[in-house]
This record gives C-alpha cells, structure tokens and sequence, in this order.
C-alpha cells in the first residue's frame, strides 16, 4: 500500500513538471529564436531523461498489480484514496521550489518570445473585447440621453403650464366668483318663472274650471242666501304642493278642502303626480320628482 503510494506521488509529480512547462517550451526553437542547435539538444536530453523516468514509473505501476477492493463500503474506500492523493499533492506542492527550465540564454530568449507574444495576442483580444463594449456603451448613452432630454422637455411644458394655472388661480377673485355664482342663479330664477308661466298657461287651457257647478253654485247662493264655495284652479294647486314640498320638505302635505275640486284630486293621485298620506286620507302631497 505504501509501496503504490509512492509510485503514484512520483508519476504525479513528473507529470505535473512536464504538463507545467511543456506549453512554455516553443514548438520549434530554431525558427522563433536564432539559437544555436546546442541549446535544441540540451533540451532534447532533458525532455528524454524525463520520459525515462515516467516510463519507469509506469513499468513500477503496472508490476505492483492491481489493488482488490474490499467488498464492503468500496465508496468510503475510493474517497479515502481521493483524500490520500490529495493529501500528497499537496505536500508536493508545498515542497516544490522554482526551477529553470535550462541555463541556456538562448533556451530562456526562446521562451521569453514566446511568452511575451501569447501575453501580447491576449491583450490585444482583450482590447477589442474592450473597444466594442465601449462602442455598444456610448450607443446606450446616447439612447438615454435623448430619452433624457424628451422627458426634460416634457417637465418643463407641464412645469409652465402648472404655472399658468396658479397665475389664473390667483386672478379668479371671490368677487368674481361672487358675480358668477348671481348670474347663474338669475338665469335659473328666470327659467323658473317661464316654466311657472308655460305651466300655468297650459293648466289655464286644459284644465279649466268647471262652469257649470260655479253657476249651480250661484243659483243655490241666491236660493238659500248662503256663500258659496271659490274653486281653486289645478295651477293654484300644484303651486301650493310644490311651495310646500320644497319649504318645509318636512311636512310637505297639503290639507283637502272644499275649495279643491275632488276630480283635480282623483286626477293628481291616479296619474302618480301627488300622494295620499297613508294615516290621513285628507292630505296630499306632491311626488318627489327631483329625488
């Protein structure tokens, strides 16, 4: 167990030193750099020196064989290899100083080129990258800064016409107010005294008083020396039910008498115009149309 452990640790460290520099390495020395074909073998033997060392590291894997499992909690087993493996990496990791790849200047100038080429295609990539951010950007701030300017625009117009408005707000005086508020009530005082007038002119026509009954009324007045009774016309009527209805809405009921003629009565209350108090079958009012 112990014995595969330390296989393991030393093929991870090799191959952990070839992958660490194996990208840094030109691919062909002679044409990035004009060194020398020594500094090419020099890393050539290092390269073969390595790959021996792996070669025995895998030859010492193979022979050690494969490791049986236990047949109970084989997943507890796998990750305590996991932790063991990670355990020894990190070790190394830690033990592990800087190393030179070569000592040939050439070797080292070869390496540097190309670094510095990789470095500069990168910051080239992430220069465009930047460029057309800034681009799509001042696109953007153009497009807000119209909108700014159309909204701007806007809160002045309203912020001139709100003040417009207090400027006539303050010109509108009470006495102003006072002479608006008296026209419109002459003018509703006037069209009530012509819908009063062209009521009146209409009951006059249609519903007159009866003649008949006033000279039966006179004949009996001279027979029995008694006053007789002055009908009241259905105008008067209507003016005195709707004065009560909107002076004393309280109690707008109108007390019948003789001198309200029953047929105007039985008229007003057939056709909904007034209604009988329900106590009293001797008071009327008007309906309340307006409500």
């Amino acid at each position: 167990m112990d014995k595969q452990d330390e296989l393991l640790k030393e093929a991870e460290t090799l191959a952990r030193y070839m992958s660490g520099y194996q990208h840094e390495l030109p691919p062909n020395i002679s044409k990035t750099s004009p060194a020398p074909e020594e500094a090419r073998e020099e890393l050539l033997q290092q390269c073969e020196a390595i790959w021996k060392q792996m070669e025995e590291c895998q030859s010492k894997l193979t022979m050690s064989g494969p490791e049986t499992l236990p047949e109970t909690d084989v997943q507890l087993y796998l990750l305590m290899m996991q932790v063991k493996a990670l355990t020894a990496e990190y070790e190394q990791w830690q033990k592990r100083t800087p190393e030179i790849i070569s000592d040939n200047q050439d070797v080292l100038l070869a390496v540097g080129k190309e670094e510095l080429e990789k470095i500069a295609q990168e910051l080239e990539m992430v220069l465009s990258s930047v460029q057309a951010k800034n681009k799509k950007l001042k696109k953007d701030l153009e497009k807000e800064q119209n909108w700014l300017d159309g909204q701007q625009k806007i809160v002045d117009a309203l912020t001139s016409r709100q003040d417009e408005l207090k400027n006539q707000l303050t010109a509108f005086s009470e006495k102003r107010v006072y002479q608006d508020i008296a026209g419109k009530l002459y003018k509703v005082r006037a069209h009530k005294e012509e819908l009063l007038s062209a009521l009146g002119d209409f009951l006059e026509e249609h519903f007159p008083l009866p003649q008949e009954q006033e000279n039966q009324s006179k004949k009996k007045k001279g027979q029995s020396g008694k006053k007789s009774v002055q009908l009241m016309t259905l105008h008067e009527i209507l003016e005195i039910l709707i004065n009560k209805l909107m002076t004393t809405p309280h109690d707008p009921y109108l007390v019948l008498e003789p001198h309200h003629w029953p047929p105007y009565i039985e008229m007003l209350l057939r056709y909904g115009i007034a209604l009988r108090h329900p106590e009293d079958p001797k008071r009327i009012r008007l309906e309340a149309f307006h409500q």
